[in-house]
């Protein structure tokens, strides 16, 4: 393959809505390109784009594909995204590598959720934007009311490049406003026709060509200065406007296509290689944590970011870069920026899905792969030891908001999947793990349900290991609202040396910038910051000797243990002052042992007198969602016992702000995406610990009980 340089390079991620058709396009251009012979497709199980297995079965993409196309000798790198909102770590990713995002919209639906995410995080990312209609071949297409929703929601950016004389079933034949031309295809797709506009289409086409120049025109202050003055731009002009427009996001076009029968996605191809920013060209462009922008300079030393890895089968990890500087050749030593550790690219390849073209060299902007490398995941950077401390600004993933437990059906095989699941988040950074030491749970976080039961098949189908998820447990807390005393005396003789040990202790509810009881005088003071939040205080008030001083820590240690394990319901207990405040020792028995069971039984009997009170994670949330589902939304939060904080709008979305219980978000995600048909969204952060209403502590000490009867 021929070395591209920087300017020869276009990077374009193909995003949108799950059944609009990117696969296929993605499939068309590599087609029209002659990257492929052949053309496969999804229904057929071929596609170049989506190979593994779990897409094969389910007919849908869930890991991004890269690819590319040849055309205008320009290289033309091509991410094809899932279009479902539980894979968006994977769009997030490709729109930080790329300098352009081709939305794609199925012309019979319009404004999808997938269309409604990339608009975001293209927005936030500062990521030009350009929309391919596609599917005018079928029954419903319908672009003009496409197009109208599209400036109703993304404005007057919008800018058609392009309009069909005929969508419908007979779809064949487009008019472009830039060329001034008809484009007309052969029933099978392929080369087409390329006529005058016909004498019906005039005078729409001189319309839409008047505001598509004066779009264009807005691009750059001498185009708008020949427009006023001339009221007409040249082809040429036309174009240097639209990819200036481009570039700087005032401009959104619109191209015409049926990807299916490879129809106008050579004239797409030929705008990209038009108008598409190179990486050298991009206003938005990625940063060193240092602060410098990425210049893409190829006489710089190189540096590469990993923004995605995977294991293939046969082929074990492969990692997908993008080039921010200098030039990569085959056996190239570099660095991790991180870890300092030495890596060596043995083999650098263009991709075509799982097809890899080997290359002997690559230049910045360019993206590519390579195989076997040590340590290097993602978001890693691979630099020379001449500027090894350059770290290209990682890419942040969005927070996941689906939260299960999962274990092993069979206990023998917990260790391999907690291997397994670990190499999967490795891959997946939407995706988290955690063995929850208090809940005594392995919890998954991801972006929904769709995305963690991904998870599940590959267990099912590749693994052959049977994994299940259950409800997840909530971690709860215990505290007190009242002081209590109590005393407890440990004694145990079993023959020479016994044991013996008596606590007597006073606990009263911790709160900041309370005062010291004044019922025993305090002696020494420790406070203790709870690594799960809160504190404990404990004072010393022993007088004339009671218990020696050196048997402290041990009733501390005792009540610190049974913090650990509050005596409600297993949940860790907080904010606590204990006042241990006489006792008895015996000459011979008392040891450290005694006092710490003394003291941890003194404790648990007086947290049961002291109004123990269950305490639970509050998050506050904002969920958004179109205003005209804001009713079924708020009904359902405050059946999950939410309090409505505020409104909020953006665009034509409403967002609904309020603190709801962690216990109640089970699910949530696939709650409202079947109350919004997929339109809603939401984030929570977590806010404070709240006491649990009278019902709910007693259902929840009534199930502790029946979990734990079986111990006793």
């Amino acid at each position: 393959m021929k070395v591209y340089q920087t300017s020869e390079i276009k990077n374009i991620a193909l995003v949108g809505g799950a059944k609009s058709g990117k696969t296929t396009l993605a499939e068309a251009m590599a087609f029209e390109s002659g990257v492929i012979s052949r053309r496969g497709s999804v229904d057929e199980k071929n596609s170049v784009s989506d190979y593994r297995d779990i897409e094969i079965d389910r007919k849908n993409s869930v890991v991004s594909s890269v690819m590319y196309a040849e055309h205008s000798d320009k290289k033309i790198n091509i991410i094809d995204v899932p279009g479902f909102a539980d894979f968006q770590g994977e769009l997030v990713a490709a729109l930080n590598v790329v300098e352009t995002a081709v939305v794609v919209i199925n012309a019979q639906i319009g404004i999808e959720v997938g269309t409604e995410l990339a608009f975001k995080h293209t927005d936030k990312l500062g990521i030009p934007l350009m929309f391919a209609m596609n599917q005018l071949d079928t029954e419903k297409a319908n672009f003009d009311e496409q197009i109208r929703e599209m400036k109703d929601f993304f404005g007057e950016k919008i800018t058609i490049i392009q309009y069909p004389v005929n969508a419908g079933v007979d779809f064949d034949s487009f008019v472009d406003l830039v060329t001034k031309k008809m484009y007309k295809y052969p029933k099978a797709g392929g080369k087409p026709e390329i006529l005058d506009i016909p004498e019906t289409e005039k005078a729409k086409a001189e319309e839409l060509h008047l505001t598509l120049v004066e779009n264009a025109a807005a691009g750059a202050d001498d185009l708008m200065e020949k427009y006023f003055d001339q009221g007409d731009l040249t082809i040429e002009e036309v174009r240097k406007g639209l990819k200036l427009g481009l570039a700087s996001r005032s401009v959104f076009p619109v191209l015409c296509c049926s990807a299916k029968d490879n129809k106008g996605v050579g004239r797409m191809l030929e705008f990209i290689s038009n108008n598409v920013p190179s990486p050298d060209e991009a206003i938005a462009v990625k940063t060193l944590t240092n602060g410098n922008k990425v210049t893409y300079n190829p006489k710089s030393a190189p540096t590469l970011f990993v923004f995605k890895t995977s294991n293939e089968q046969h082929l074990g990890e492969i990692a997908y870069m993008k080039i921010m500087e200098g030039e990569v050749t085959e056996g190239m030593d570099v660095l991790n920026s991180k870890s300092q550790s030495k890596e060596r690219l043995s083999q650098i390849f263009a991709n075509s899905g799982k097809t890899r073209t080997k290359l002997d060299k690559a230049v910045a902007g360019d993206i590519i792969s390579t195989i076997k490398l040590k340590d290097a995941k993602t978001n890693s950077t691979l630099t020379s030891p001449k500027n090894a401390t350059d770290t290209v600004t990682p890419i942040v993933f969005p927070d996941p908001i689906y939260t299960t437990g999962v274990r092993a059906i069979e206990t023998t095989d917990e260790e391999k999947v907690g291997a397994l699941i670990n190499e999967f988040c490795q891959h997946d950074r939407s995706m988290r793990v955690e063995l929850s030491r208090e809940l005594k749970q392995t919890i998954i976080k991801g972006m929904g349900e769709l995305h963690i039961n991904t998870l599940k098949w590959y267990f099912d189908n590749q693994h052959k290991i049977g994994i299940e998820f259950v409800t997840p447990k909530i971690p709860y807390r215990e505290t007190i609202t009242k002081s209590a005393e109590a005393s407890y005396r440990h004694k145990k003789q079993s023959g020479g040396a016994g044991q013996f040990g008596e606590v007597y202790l006073m606990i009263e509810p911790y709160y900041e910038g309370m005062s010291n009881q004044s019922k025993y005088p305090i002696r020494g003071s420790e406070t203790h910051e709870l690594s799960w939040g809160g504190k404990l205080v404990f004072n010393n008030c022993i007088v004339g000797g009671a218990i020696d001083a050196r048997f402290l820590p041990a009733i501390l240690k005792g009540i610190m243990e049974k913090m650990e394990e509050g005596p409600l319901t297993g949940s860790y207990a907080r904010d606590i002052v204990v006042n241990v405040f006489d006792g008895k020792m015996h000459p011979v028995d008392s040891n450290e042992l005694a006092f710490k069971l003394a003291g941890r039984n003194a404790f648990k009997e007086a947290f049961k007198n002291a109004g123990a009170k269950i305490l639970e994670p509050i998050y506050d949330i904002e969920v958004e969602v179109p205003a005209d589902m804001m009713g079924g939304a708020m009904t359902d939060l405050q059946g999950r016992r939410a309090i409505v904080m505020g409104m909020d709008s953006e665009g034509r979305n409403q967002i609904i702000k309020a603190q709801v219980p962690l216990a109640e978000m089970y699910r949530y995600s696939t709650a409202l995406s079947s109350l919004t048909s997929g339109r809603g969204w939401y984030s929570m952060k977590y806010k404070e610990y709240q006491q649990v209403p009278t019902d709910v502590q007693n259902a929840l000490l009534k199930a502790y009980e029946e979990e734990t009867k079986d111990e006793d």
